[in-house]
């Protein structure tokens, strides 16, 4: 019975790297399930950078602390990473090789899944230093759905990088990542986002004492809890329509406590919640999203097939602006640059029935929504060919509107 040791690195700037991992966590354990034949696969997890060294640490701080409370600044940490490339420094690899080469011979890995663009570098150095190069595969899964995002997400020495479409496979190989190391796959979206829900709309809504019947519209601050939420809920309050709210504050308990005195303010009916561990549900259960352009968030809302509204008010990071373009472009999301422009976008808000049999466009591969299992595959199957996709027979796969990408089998 063969044991494989798979171990998933990323850090916890947002939550949305973490959930790529969990997700196709999950795929690998269905596959698993589904082949019945004996191989064991053994998860872990890392959230490596932040462990590295107190410097590293500090970074991923910042970038949680200016995306809770200063998201008009992260156009600054996001132009520093960029121009002088912390992630893939001789000076930053000096200073997290101790942690990293304990980590490298302590995890004894079949193969490492990079699921963030400051991993990646690192981890590939510590790899030829080691002498594991090779021995142990390097996989990088890039979560940005287009082609504007972070420099380091191009690792040349990764035996293979898993990317949502062609977009940003052709960003990847201008910036030198060989095209037969680049699989285009889609967003690692986890299953149970491809499943019903475990509680249907009328149930959940009743749980939170809201009326199924009544337009639901949920504000979401995302992981951090941050953004203009605020603003735009005092304007929905506003609307003159009969609608109801559902508004997430991630891990934000300042903001938590200041929704809940903020919502006892209005007559607009309104459930505040902290972090939500079952977005797969409320996303069924509602009408509309509002939320800032996140990958993950962005296409856990495709698969509900959830209409979206993006919060603009502050200027997006380069790979959200990409993603907001991507979608405005298909009628899949509405653009929020001030406060009151979610008004309109409530009062043209018509629910669609069985929105669940409506069919995605195949652009930009925005149809493969489901892309986890396909993701895991080719990851297992750098422990064992057998598991590798059907697409692996193929020369090329294709992106509607960019092209093909050359790909070769294992």
């Amino acid at each position: 019975m063969p044991n494989f040791k798979i171990c998933f690195c990323f850090s916890d700037t947002g939550g949305g790297h973490r959930s790529a991992a969990e997700a196709i966590e999950a795929a690998i354990e269905n596959v698993q399930h589904e082949k019945l034949s004996g191989d064991h696969f053994h998860l872990t997890e890392e959230n490596v950078i932040e462990k590295t060294h107190p410097l590293n640490r500090g970074f991923v701080d910042l970038y949680n602390f200016l995306l809770r409370h200063n998201q008009a600044a992260m156009r600054y940490y996001y132009w520093f990473i960029e121009t002088f490339r912390p992630n893939n420094s001789d000076i930053g690899y000096q200073i997290a090789k101790p942690w990293l080469e304990k980590f490298i011979y302590e995890q004894k890995s079949d193969v490492i899944v990079s699921a963030h663009p400051m991993c990646n570098h690192y981890l590939a150095r510590i790899l030829k230093d080691t002498g594991m190069a090779g021995t142990i595969k390097l996989i990088t899964v890039v979560t940005d759905p287009n082609g504007k995002f972070w420099r380091g997400w191009a690792c040349l020495e990764a035996d293979l990088t898993l990317v949502p479409n062609g977009l940003g496979a052709a960003q990847l190989i201008e910036w030198g990542v060989s095209a037969d190391k680049i699989k285009v796959v889609g967003m690692p979206v986890h299953p149970d986002f491809s499943k019903p829900p475990l509680i249907g709309r009328q149930e959940f809504l009743e749980s939170l004492h809201l009326h199924p019947g009544k337009l639901t519209v949920c504000l979401n601050a995302g992981w951090a809890g941050g953004g203009n939420m605020v603003h735009i809920y005092r304007q929905l309050a506003q609307a003159d329509k009969d609608i109801q709210v559902i508004f997430l504050c991630g891990h934000n308990t300042r903001l938590y406590e200041q929704m809940r005195r903020e919502a006892l303010k209005y007559d607009m009916p309104t459930h505040v919640l902290p972090f939500h561990d079952r977005i797969a549900d409320l996303m069924s259960a509602v009408d509309l999203m509002v939320t800032k352009a996140g990958g993950l968030t962005t296409f856990e809302a495709l698969a509900r097939k959830l209409p979206l509204a993006f919060d603009l008010i502050t200027k997006p990071m380069p790979q959200e602006i990409g993603t907001v373009d991507l979608l405005v472009e298909q009628n899949l999301a509405s653009e929020i640059k001030k406060p009151e422009d979610i008004l309109q976008i409530v009062m043209d808000l018509k629910p669609v029935q069985n929105r669940e049999e409506m069919v995605l466009p195949a652009v930009h591969q925005l149809d493969k929504i489901y892309a986890s299992e396909e993701i895991a595959r080719w990851i297992m199957s750098f422990c064992d060919k057998s598991y590798a996709p059907a697409s692996a027979s193929t020369t090329g796969i294709h992106d509607s509107s960019q092209g093909a990408v050359e790909q070769s089998s294992l």
